[in-house]
């Protein structure tokens, strides 16, 4: 069997031995229920399905907790394993390092897609019960967010991969991880969102700001989200910037998927030179 295919197979194992899948899953099926029958309390009446106001929701919570999960699942996935010694006796098999970075993110991300998808599918499914049947129209844009929690995921993996294989102590992977983190999906927005205001448009004009937003993968993510489908960046407040922006669904997939990408492919290079 191929040695890739045979570390991501224990890699899920793992996980689901250490309940990771079911707690995550069950973690974010709750929240999500939580917010959609408190967010849906008035759909009967002005006619929308609970899964459109849902969305809303929960692009602005999974910007928080999608990412903090995968860095908890990545930030010692190399690092850790040469503290316990575990990754020379890994590599006196016939398996490559980058056979061992390959097998160890596709495992980590089958969890993590796993668990997004039982999680919020669920709590989907649930919600459109509660509120008067199946409706799949309405699934659109719902698959779609459970589509780009799970490449926000992906993005923060390679991000946590990058850090195991640069550093050399656990703790100092997971103050990193942390920094990160916060600096990603707190700090960006709220310096941006200053510089915008002291600015007034006479430097950073609409074709600017597309590009710095494409340099978070938060803000990829909540563009995908919030402004990908007609009903949801009505709901969520962002039909104007749905008009103003010039980036497309491609070009949101595309700059997630190099998120992925770069990150991970630096991350191997360390990894390949790093001595053990």
């Amino acid at each position: 069997m191929n040695p890739t295919l045979t570390l991501m197979q224990k890699e899920i194992r793992d996980g689901l031995r250490n309940r990771w899948v079911l707690a995550v899953a069950i973690l974010l099926a709750m929240l999500a229920l939580s917010l959609g029958f408190l967010g849906s309390a008035p759909t009967g009446t002005v006619k929308v399905d609970p899964l459109t106001v849902t969305v809303v929701s929960l692009s602005s919570l999974s910007i928080f907790l999608v990412p903090l999960i995968a860095m908890l699942l990545s930030y010692d996935a190399i690092v850790g394993e040469v503290d316990r010694g575990t990754m020379n006796l890994l590599l006196s098999y016939p398996i490559s390092r980058r056979q061992v970075m390959a097998g160890k993110f596709c495992g980590h991300l089958v969890i993590l897609a796993l668990a997004i998808g039982a999680g919020y599918g669920a709590a989907g499914l649930a919600l459109q019960l509660a509120f008067g049947g199946i409706d799949p129209g309405a699934w659109g844009p719902f698959a779609l967010l459970i589509a780009a929690s799970i490449l926000l995921g992906a993005a923060f993996l390679s991000l946590g991969y990058l850090i195991s294989a640069l550093v050399q102590e656990r703790p100092t992977a997971a103050g990193i991880a942390i920094g990160i983190w916060l600096f990603l999906v707190v700090i960006y927005d709220m310096a941006l969102l200053g510089i915008l205001v002291v600015d007034q448009g006479r430097v950073i004009t609409a074709p600017l700001l597309n590009t710095i937003l494409l340099f978070n993968p938060t803000d990829v993510y909540r563009l995908l989200n919030l402004t990908g489908h007609e009903n949801i960046a009505m709901f969520a407040g962002m039909a104007g910037l749905s008009e103003q922006t010039s980036l497309s669904t491609t070009t949101l997939l595309a700059a997630q998927l190099l998120w992925i990408a770069i990150p991970f492919g630096l991350a191997s290079w360390a990894f390949g030179r790093r001595a053990l």
